[in-house]
């Protein structure tokens, strides 16, 4: 290994894709597909934290 010359580092460039851009990614199409399932589905119901319940026919 030997130390990189500021011209062999100005070259460097970083990638495009990183974690961060993946897992948001995963997450969005997550939430895509429950979104898709709730609004599609012909009856249930739901709770979110803090106590709400929602119920559809």
């Amino acid at each position: 290994m030997r130390e990189l010359t500021k011209e062999e580092c100005a070259q460097i460039k970083p990638g495009e894709l990183t974690l961060t851009a993946v897992l948001t990614v995963l997450a969005v199409s997550l939430m895509a597909v429950v979104i898709y399932k709730l609004f599609m589905s012909k009856e249930g119901s739901s709770s979110v934290p803090g106590g709400w319940k929602f119920t559809w026919k």
